[in-house]
């Protein structure tokens, strides 16, 4: 008998144990937030809108060469058998946003295709360019927005020019994209 009253006093024991722990839960809070940023935008400047290859002449390719236009505007070098002569250019972007936060660029396509205004009065011909290998003048693709939230870049890139290219000027875009980092 003094078994059981031994081991009914430790079942009211463990039951008052677990009470106890019960009533002792506790509570705290963590805060909560959101930062809206204002909206991003990038545009082209209106008098410096074009990246430009220059003037192109076929002197005897036999297969696809590439020129390159730098970030500066500067035809990096004229390969050879062709010809490359006129005015060269890179084209510069203005982002607009929310003071001193980063920016990334990116291009929302890695190729783009610059088509001839008149394929059909050449058959045999090619009638389109690729341009690509887009690059900024921005260190890694990044923009820190200055004090009133602006920043500038410009692009370069670089063109293929197949044998049996069709004469004409060729005409496509090249088109930027930023987000905040």
């Amino acid at each position: 008998m003094s078994m059981l009253r031994n081991a009914a006093a430790g079942v009211a024991l463990a039951t008052f144990g677990f009470a106890s722990a019960a009533s002792a839960a506790t509570t705290d809070s963590a805060d909560v937030q959101a930062e809206i940023l204002t909206a991003l935008s990038v545009a082209v400047v209106a008098a410096d809108d074009t990246l430009d290859f220059g003037t192109i002449a076929d002197g005897g390719i036999t297969a696809n060469a590439n020129l390159t236009v730098g970030t500066n505007g500067a035809l990096v070098a004229c390969p050879a058998n062709l010809i490359c002569g006129g005015t060269t250019n890179a084209p510069t972007f203005d982002i607009d946003g929310l003071a001193t936060l980063l920016v990334d660029v990116s291009f929302t396509n890695a190729t783009e295709t610059l088509s001839h205004p008149a394929p059909a009065l050449y058959p045999t011909m090619v009638t389109t360019l690729s341009a690509g290998a887009f690059t900024t003048s921005l260190v890694g693709n990044q923009a820190t927005l200055n004090a009133t939230g602006d920043a500038s870049f410009t692009v370069g890139g670089t063109l293929t020019v197949a044998p049996n290219q069709a004469p004409g000027v060729y005409t496509g875009s090249v088109t930027v994209e930023v987000a905040y980092n």
